[in-house]
């Protein structure tokens, strides 16, 4: 599956993408993707062997004129509800947007999430799609909300990605927006 946009295009990724993509994972820029961090290009071509099969829900955000990974996009469906059975209607995605900091304040995230939002609520069946934020990322809070999300909480002290200097779990205060596909323009 391919989305393309004004300025981008949305693919799979290939074994060929592993240094695009070392450049924002040997860094992450927010805690939540600390456990993605690669330590080498090798580290990368490995993780692009596993990326390989994720061809509906998993993509690169490339420059549509260079072709240069600049980050990526995800999000699987799920039940909504944590006590579903496997038979429950799986109608809700959690989205993971990561952009490549070189890329940052260009609308590039913007143009890629709202066309992966799109794609999940006329194509993949999305009733809702939620994320979680955290409460100092204020960017990607603000993409949110011009993705027309409404902030349903704050969850503090919600989560750990990271140890403090200590070595005790540094619990991050996590905001969650959600939208709903009759919401959606």
């Amino acid at each position: 599956m391919i989305i393309e946009t004004e300025r981008l295009i949305l693919r799979p990724f290939t074994e060929d993408d592993s240094e695009d993509v070392y450049e924002y994972l040997k860094e992450p820029a927010a805690n939540c993707f600390s456990c993605m961090k690669l330590n080498s290009v090798d580290e990368a071509k490995e993780e692009m062997k596993k990326r390989i099969g994720e061809t509906e829900y998993y993509f690169a955000i490339t420059l549509k004129d260079s072709g240069k990974v600049i980050g990526e996009i995800d999000a699987y469906p799920e039940t909504g509800e944590p006590h579903a059975d496997e038979h429950s209607v799986r109608d809700t995605f959690s989205p993971c947007w990561m952009l490549n900091v070189d890329y940052q304040g260009n609308g590039y995230a913007f143009e890629a999430t709202h066309a992966f939002f799109d794609y999940l609520f006329s194509k993949k069946g999305a009733r809702r799609i939620y994320a979680y934020v955290e409460d100092y990322n204020l960017p990607s809070q603000h993409l949110c909300e011009k993705l027309g999300m409404r902030r349903e909480g704050l969850f503090m002290e919600f989560v750990s990605f990271v140890n403090n200097p200590d070595g005790t779990p540094r619990y991050e205060n996590t905001c969650q927006y959600a939208i709903l596909k009759k919401e959606w323009h």
